[in-house]
């Protein structure tokens, strides 16, 4: 609790707000009843002023009540929540009760038995000395703040969460929590912290270390704060997780908590196949052969045509004198040549039929 709100007696804010509700209550309750009872009695009286004022008492009684319910409710819901964030909390050291252990009379046997057969146990039980927590040599390396921490700084214990509130208060707290787990946090209230200084926040999981963060305070010296871990939900594998809590290199806190169930099994993504080059096969290259020079075309002759000879007929004389036979010479062939023709031959043209 902060020094300027000290009570003369012991009772920090919580104690306080939750006593003015009960107060608040018992008022709500006392003038609903003297309300309704200063009606009652009003309805009785005879004379009209002294009736018409005991039944504004009443009545004001009964309007206070109705303006003390919301201050009741506000009381319960806001009032803690709003003086938290003008004056953090700071943390309370729980003190570890020692055992005394009474001494006990022991009485002294006058004979003593000497036993014949020692039995020697076959497994001796040997204690198992538990170490201090320390920083990794390879997380004591990311260090890079400057500013000595504050070796009275103190942690409360840790509590575990898969959500938090606007206030930074987890939603459902507990210790054995069931996959699938997506954002696991690990809340504490803190005081005597130095802003700057270096703080590590280490996450085990059956001994190994699977996450860590270390960075300089940006906090206040006082309040609640969180260190957190959210991975692939594959990577929530069932096992104790242990989260440590260090000021510089001084272990302040530890906390554990378990996880059961099974992780989600990540979905398969499609792997491209690489298709490998064919390499490329050398081709013979063919040497053309030399080209001859071209041998002209012979002449083609034209068909030789025969000339035909041409008979020509010599007229009869027409005489009325007898005619003497004299001799008819031979006709001269003459021969003329004849110069052939090509005839083109007719273009076959279709002629569409009209249908029927």
């Amino acid at each position: 609790m902060p020094e300027g709100l000290r009570l003369p007696f012991d009772l920090d804010i919580h104690t306080a707000v939750q006593t003015t509700l009960v107060i608040v209550g018992v008022l709500i309750v006392l003038f609903v009843w003297r309300g309704i009872v200063a009606i009652r009695n009003a309805q009785r009286l005879r004379f009209f002023r002294m009736r018409r004022d005991r039944m504004m008492r009443g009545w004001r009684l009964l309007i206070f009540a109705i303006i003390l319910i919301p201050i009741a409710y506000l009381l319960n819901r806001r009032v803690e929540p709003l003086i938290y964030s003008y004056f953090p909390p700071t943390a309370t050291v729980t003190l570890t009760p020692t055992i005394t252990l009474t001494p006990t009379i022991s009485l002294t046997p006058t004979i003593s038995l000497t036993p014949t057969i020692t039995l020697t146990p076959l497994v001796s039980n040997t204690p198992t000395i538990t170490p201090t927590p320390y920083v990794p040599d390879t997380v004591e390396a990311r260090f890079d703040s400057t500013i000595t921490p504050n070796p009275d700084s103190v942690f409360s214990t840790l509590t575990f969460t898969d959500g938090l509130d606007a206030l930074y208060r987890p939603l459902k707290e507990g210790t054995i929590f069931q996959n699938p787990i997506d954002h696991m946090y690990a809340v504490f209230s803190y005081d005597g912290m130095i802003r700057g200084s270096q703080w590590t926040a280490l996450w085990y999981r059956n001994g190994e270390l699977v996450h860590f963060e270390t960075l300089p305070w940006n906090g206040d010296t006082g309040g609640l704060g969180y260190t957190d871990w959210q991975p692939r939900p594959e990577e929530w594998l069932p096992g104790l997780y242990e989260v440590q809590i260090f000021v510089g290199l001084t272990w302040k806190v530890s906390g554990t908590f378990t996880v059961e169930g099974e992780a989600p099994t990540p979905a398969p993504t499609d792997t491209p196949t690489k298709t490998p080059i064919p390499s490329r096969t050398p081709t013979l290259t063919r040497t053309p052969r030399p080209t001859g020079t071209p041998t002209p075309p012979r002449p083609t002759r034209p068909p030789y045509i025969s000339p035909t000879p041409t008979l020509s007929r010599t007229p009869w004389p027409t005489s009325n004198a007898t005619p003497t036979l004299k001799p008819t010479p031979w006709p001269t062939l003459t021969r003329t040549p004849v110069t052939p023709t090509i005839t083109a031959q007719p273009t076959r043209t279709r002629t569409p039929t009209p249908a029927s």
